[in-house]
């Protein structure tokens, strides 16, 4: 198959690193050559150790759910007939605590709408494009966490 590549650097900032008091900044580089500001999340690392303009893992995690349902989405929309002319989604990721305390993303929850130009599907057939894309996912198959997609209804312009 593939492989996918992501570079993470982090330098210390000369911070009191045996006490944590060490900035969590960071950098993710992906193979296309951009560049991201990462950190911590300040939810869990506060400011200053943790940038709250960076990109947190968590935040990273749900950012890739909800990116890999609609990539799916559209190709099967695509593949139905339906022509897509815009997908918004403000997706949420959940934190709770496992069976041994530690805090993981147990949900995420997409809320795409989606327009159309042209004959909309059905509801129905838009969730079961929904379900679709959700089989199909390469991330949704790659992750333990709850996944639920209640989309808004969007038709057309």
């Amino acid at each position: 198959m593939s492989q996918h590549k992501a570079s993470v650097r982090w330098q210390s900032d000369g911070g009191e690193f045996r006490r944590s008091k060490f900035s969590r900044a960071h950098t993710w580089t992906f193979d296309g050559g951009v560049t991201v500001p990462a950190s911590a999340s300040p939810s869990v690392i506060r400011p200053p150790y943790a940038d709250p303009a960076g990109v947190d893992p968590e935040e990273a995690l749900v950012a890739a759910i909800a990116s890999c349902h609609m990539l799916s989405f559209l190709y099967l929309a695509a593949k139905d007939g339906f022509a897509v002319i815009s997908y918004e989604d403000d997706a949420v990721g959940s934190m709770t605590k496992n069976e041994r305390g530690i805090p993981w993303v147990s949900e995420t929850l997409l809320s795409p709408c989606i327009r159309y130009e042209g004959e909309p599907p059905s509801p129905e057939q838009e969730d079961a494009l929904h379900e679709r894309a959700h089989e199909e996912c390469f991330i949704a198959q790659s992750v333990k966490t709850s996944i639920r997609v209640t989309p808004t209804r969007a038709r057309r312009d």
